[in-house]
């Protein structure tokens, strides 16, 4: 398989992901603070919170159109680009991606029409519910979005079958409760919930600014202030434990992202700051603080954080037994009856069968993984390192951004419980010059967990280079092109629509005391 397709397919798939992931963590979070909203102006009857409900749903109503658009590209990529890989993991990766459409997506899509167009017609208690029913749904997509790709990066509750050469389902349970996929749920929400957050920090800073919708942008500030601060302080405990479990299940990411070339003695310490040189595996001005990564990746003084050169050492070793696995394979294959299988190939390939994917990361070399030279098996060993100055970059913009944001929150969560939000101007402006800060580290932790499993498709079972379907360069450098082009056009679309809703403001100018009677003694609208 020529590795260009490889490289472009990989290409592909990372700009349609990174422009979808523009829209998702704002539908995301906007959905809970409108529903959190919602519930104010049900429990007060103050029409403010009303109006405010209604004013940023519709730029959630914008973005959430953008994000499905983007979205549904995504999934076609599975079968069109990565036809190996679907056939290889199907069984197992469909059924998240199914629940999710037939449970997730059709709650909130079909509740998100009764909260723009029920408000008239539906109880307040019946539009709550509608407006909650869509903050669910939007968090469950992400649930049964992130399982799946949990499970890439920690394949249990799954077997080989050899007769069929398809990975199958042994305990579905396992799958859905991945500690791997637990984690990058409650963090990648949790991200979502900041984006929303500063958002709505943002973009009412610049009404007090402005000097324009004066009630609803200070109640609008609180509201996303202490809900942000506190998703703010969750990413980073709940980050905490993805790096932790990446010490259990993705080592090399780990190693990678602190460009940790020598496995260190225990506690390991962290590198704040470096300059990681991949040619020469090492690190240059490298800045440390010691024990923090050792109490960080192990919970522990005295565990050691394998460093990149002793588990390319494990991983060699582990292409060695993938080869046995793989030729014990093609013997299994050859006869064909399950019950004519010698038991001698029958004990091999259940003693070296989890390494058969190591074996195939000699692929992009030669056929037959069987003739490899030494010299091979050391390149493909060398290969199961990912592109470790990005991964070390990324992680620290990341992680510097969640400090900042748990500052920026917690100011104005200070500034709201003293009523002080538009006393100093130029704490507003940084709340305005923030908004796209969010995205940047969302991002970031997009490529840190993604480029982080490279070569991985599915971490240790199929590599990314022989996933790919059998298509042409030109052919997918073509798509790159239109999807490039396309997206870019609704991109420019969406920041056009959000600007004109942004500008003109809430439909009406409520005063703040505007009271309507307690909802037990009202019918419905």
């Amino acid at each position: 398989m020529d590795l260009n397709i490889v490289d472009l397919s990989r290409l592909q798939f990372a700009i349609t992901a990174l422009y979808h992931f523009l829209f998702v963590p704002l539908t995301i979070g906007l959905s809970i603070l409108m529903a959190i909203m919602e519930t104010v102006y049900v429990m007060t009857g103050r029409d403010i919170w009303r109006q405010m409900t209604k004013f940023w749903g519709v730029l959630f109503g914008i973005n959430f159109v953008l994000g499905v658009a983007t979205g549904i590209v995504m999934e076609f990529q599975f079968g069109m680009n990565w036809s190996y890989y679907s056939h290889y993991v199907g069984d197992i990766f469909g059924a998240p991606l199914a629940i999710e459409g037939l449970m997730a997506f059709f709650l909130e899509a079909t509740f998100v029409g009764l909260f723009f167009f029920g408000w008239e017609k539906l109880s307040r208690i019946g539009h709550l519910a509608a407006t909650w029913a869509v903050a669910i749904g939007s968090n469950f997509s992400a649930l049964w979005i992130l399982i799946a790709n949990g499970w890439m990066q920690n394949p249990v509750g799954s077997v080989f079958n050899p007769q069929t050469m398809r990975m199958e389902v042994d305990d579905f349970f396992a799958v859905v409760f991945n500690p791997v996929a637990q984690a990058k749920f409650v963090h990648t929400v949790s991200a979502g919930y900041v984006v929303a957050s500063i958002f709505v920090l943002g973009v009412s800073a610049w009404y007090l600014l402005q000097g324009r919708h004066l009630a609803l942008a200070k109640r609008s500030m609180t509201v996303a202030a202490s809900f942000g601060l506190a998703s703010s302080l969750s990413v980073v405990v709940l980050g905490d434990e993805s790096g932790y479990l990446s010490t259990e299940h993705q080592k090399m990411k780990l190693a990678a992202i602190e460009a940790m070339w020598k496995t260190e003695p225990a506690p390991a310490a962290f590198t704040v700051i470096g300059f990681p040189d991949q040619a020469a595996r090492e690190t240059h001005y490298a800045v440390h603080v010691p024990w923090v990564m050792g109490l960080i990746g192990t919970r522990s003084l005295t565990t050691e954080i394998p460093g990149i050169e002793e588990l390319v050492e494990n991983a060699e070793e582990r292409i060695r037994q993938g080869i046995v696995a793989f030729d014990a394979l093609q013997s299994i294959r050859e006869v064909g009856n399950t019950a004519d299988i010698p038991d001698d190939v029958a004990k091999a390939f259940e003693e070296t069968g989890h390494d058969l994917g190591y074996a195939l990361l000699l692929k992009p070399y030669l056929d037959d993984p069987r003739e490899a030279t030494d010299e091979q098996i050391a390149q493909a060993a060398w290969d199961t390192v990912p592109n470790v100055p990005t991964l070390f970059w990324s992680f620290r913009i990341m992680v510097g951004l969640g400090f900042f944001f748990i500052v920026l929150t917690a100011t104005f969560f200070y500034l709201s419980a003293r009523h002080q939000l538009d006393r100093y101007p130029w704490l507003l402006k940084v709340a305005v010059f923030a908004i796209p800060l969010p995205w940047i580290a969302a991002e970031c932790g997009w490529i840190v967990a993604e480029v982080g499993r490279q070569p991985w498709i599915i971490e240790g079972v199929l590599p990314t280079a022989a996933a790919v379907s059998d298509l042409g360069a030109t052919t997918v450098l073509m798509t790159i092109v239109g999807f490039a082009a396309i997206y870019t056009v609704l991109f420019v679309i969406e920041m056009t629509l959000m600007l004109a809703a942004i500008r003109k403001g809430p439909d009406a100018e409520p005063s703040s005391e505007a009271r309507i009677a307690p909802p037990s003694l009202l019918p419905a609208e």
